[in-house]
C-alpha cells in the first residue's frame, strides 16, 4: 500500500492544490494529521478538498480551535486573531465536519497517525527529550506526526541509538527517499503543507510506500504570491502572509 502523507495545511489552498498534483497516481490511501485550518484564507475550500480524498484523517489543535473545542487563551495573539476569522468563515457544515475529527492516536496498518505525538496531541516533538518517550512506548513500530510544522523527524535503531531524520537541504533538492530497516522505530513528519516553519517555505509532503518500506520526502513550490494577496485582501494580518514566504 503506497499513503499520500500531508499535515499542516492551514487553509492554504494553492499550497495543497500543487502538493496533489505532484502526487496524482503515486498514493492508494491518503493520510491527513491534522490542523486542516486555521492561519490560510480557504478554509472551505482546503476541507472540501480534502474530503475528496476519502483520507484517514484526525484532529489538529487549530481545527479544534476553528471549531470552538479548544479554550484560546494558550494562542499567541496572531494565532487567536486566526482562529477567530476562520470560525467566522466556515460554513455550518464545515464547522460540524471539524467538530467531528477523530483524535489520535489512531492505526492504521502497521503504524499510528497523532498530530502532536503518540502521548500527547498538544505535544511539539522537536527533540529527544520529547521523542525518546515516545519512541518507546508507542506499541507500533512507527508513528507519523506533524505539529511542529518541520520536515524529517526521529528513529531508534536496534541497538538503541537515537537518531535525527535529515530530509532535504533547504531551498534545494526537492525530494529524498528515506528506507526504512527492519526492527528500527520511528517517528515520521512529513512537514507542513501551508506554513512550514523549517526555513524553507515550499510545501512539504511524503509518500510512504509500505511494500518497500521506504518514505519520500518532498518540497513543492506553488503560487505564493496569490494566497498572499487572499490573505490580505479578506482581513487576515498581514505578518502571517508575510511569514509564508520565509519558512518560520
Amino acid at each position: 500500500m503506497r499513503y499520500l502523507l500531508i499535515s499542516d495545511i492551514h487553509g492554504n489552498l494553492e499550497a495543497l492544490e500543487k502538493v496533489l498534483s505532484l502526487a496524482e497516481g503515486k498514493w492508494d490511501k491518503a493520510l491527513c494529521l491534522g490542523d486542516l485550518v486555521g492561519y490560510g484564507p480557504d478554509p472551505n475550500r482546503v476541507i472540501e478538498k480534502v474530503r475528496a480524498l476519502d483520507p484517514v484523517l484526525i484532529r489538529g489543535n487549530h481545527d479544534r480551535a476553528c471549531c470552538g473545542q479548544m479554550d484560546l487563551s494558550d494562542f499567541n495573539q496572531l494565532a487567536k486573531m486566526a482562529s477567530l476569522w476562520t470560525q467566522r468563515k466556515l460554513t455550518p457544515e464545515h464547522l460540524k465536519f471539524l467538530q467531528q475529527l477523530p483524535q489520535g492516536p489512531l492505526v492504521v496498518d502497521w503504524f499510528e497517525i497523532f498530530h502532536g505525538s503518540w502521548l500527547d496531541e498538544d505535544e511539539y516533538v522537536v527533540s529527544p527529550i520529547e521523542a525518546l518517550p515516545n519512541l518507546r512506548e508507542m506499541p507500533s513500530q512507527m508513528g507519523l506526526f506533524g505539529h511542529t510544522h518541520v520536515m524529517g523527524g526521529f528513529m531508534l535503531t536496534t541497538r538503541e541509538k537515537f537518531q535525527s531524520i535529515r530530509t532535504i537541504p533547504r531551498g534545494k533538492k526537492t525530494s529524498t527517499i528515506f528506507q526504512l530497516e527492519d526492527g528500527c522505530r520511528y517517528l515520521v513528519n512529513p512537514g507542513s503543507v501551508g506554513q512550514p516553519r523549517d526555513g524553507d517555505w515550499r510545501a512539504g509532503f511524503a509518500l510512504l510506500d509500505g511494500e518497500n518500506r521506504s518514505v519520500e520526502y518532498i518540497r513543492t513550490t506553488y503560487d505564493l504570491k496569490k494566497t498572499q494577496q487572499k490573505m490580505i485582501k479578506g482581513g487576515l494580518p498581514d505578518l502571517l502572509a508575510r511569514r509564508l514566504a520565509v519558512g518560520r
